[in-house]
Formats: structure tokens, sequence, C-alpha cells
């Protein structure tokens, strides 16, 4: 058998905010409202699934997203064009400058709820960029 992650459910201040700011950084889309969520789906069929919470509930959890480098070059261009804030590392020792762990390169975020966001080129321990 094989075991996939399907979906998994991140809670925010704003479902829809939160959930169209995410599918624009990584150039995707928002799915249907589904009862509580509006899911956003990436290329590997993993939904994230927003809801709303009340915001004092909600705990800082971290999202990481394998990209290519030409998907890279985008994200981190709308993360600039939006005057999202940025650094190379989640302690946020290096604020406005992206990594180049592993040969690749990286960026953290935050997303309207406090989330913190990573996108990467290739994954820790340096294995192959994805479709290299």
């Amino acid at each position: 058998m094989s075991v996939e992650l399907n979906h998994t459910i991140i809670h925010a201040r704003d479902n829809r905010a939160s959930a169209e700011f995410l599918a624009h950084i990584l150039d995707l889309e928002t799915g249907a409202e589904w009862g509580p969520f509006i899911p956003v789906q990436t290329s590997n069929g993993v939904t994230l699934d927003f809801a709303s919470i009340d915001p004092e509930s909600i705990v800082m959890q971290h999202y990481a997203f394998l990209v290519t480098e030409e998907e890279f070059d985008g994200i981190f261009q709308r993360i600039k064009d939006g005057g999202v804030e940025y650094a190379a590392d989640p302690h946020w020792k290096r604020p406005g400058e992206i990594n180049h762990n592993d040969g690749g390169r990286g960026v953290y975020f935050m997303d309207p709820a406090g989330h913190g966001m990573e996108v990467i080129t290739r994954p820790y321990g340096g294995w192959d960029a994805v479709g290299a």
C-alpha cells in the first residue's frame, strides 16, 4: 500500500483571504467553498483546506513547498510585488534575503494568519530539484 498525504486543514482568521493569498503567491487556484473550507490544491494532489476559526485559537504552523527554479522566480516576484516581507531563514535573522541552501534557493514568508511559509527549489539534503 502506498501512503500519501491527501489534505490538511490550515486554520485562518479569514479562510478566503488566506487561501487566495497563498494561491496567488504560488500561482495556484482556489477551489469552490466546501462546507467551512476553501481548498487550494498543489500539483501533487495535496489539498490545503483553509478554515476560519477564532484568531486567538490559531497556533502558528510551518508549510514548505518544493518548486522548480522557474516557479521560484515567479513566486519570488509575486512576493516582492505584493510587498510581502520575507527572509532567508525561519528565525528572520536575514530579512530581505533568500537562501541558497543545498545548492538551490529558498525563502520564508508569513501568511495572513501568521503561519510560516517556505518555498525551496531543493529539498533538505541536496537531492535533485523538482523537474530536474
